[in-house]
């Protein structure tokens, strides 16, 4: 299990605190550059898409779900679905 690290992001022009397991900051910043984003701006969308949910929480669904997702689409490619 990793260790958890809380850092301080700008975002929509407040600083706010953000407390994740640093798998989960690494995953983060792998999605950013995929994106070619900041973790900012990753953050920051994310920000404006989670409504009631705290930003921890849903920095962590947002991870599982890019993952997910890119499993399911290398399980279909290799079965031959597109």
């Amino acid at each position: 299990m990793s260790g958890v690290l809380k850092r301080s992001i700008e975002i929509a022009g407040h600083r706010t605190s953000i407390t994740l397991e640093n798998d989960f900051w690494a995953a983060l910043r792998e999605i950013a550059e995929e994106k070619q984003m900041t973790l900012r701006a990753l953050v920051a969308e994310i920000d404006a898409g989670r409504g009631e949910n705290n930003l921890s929480s849903a920095i962590r669904l947002h991870v599982l779900t890019h993952y997910r997702t890119r499993s399911s689409d290398l399980l279909n490619r290799s079965n031959g679905s597109t």
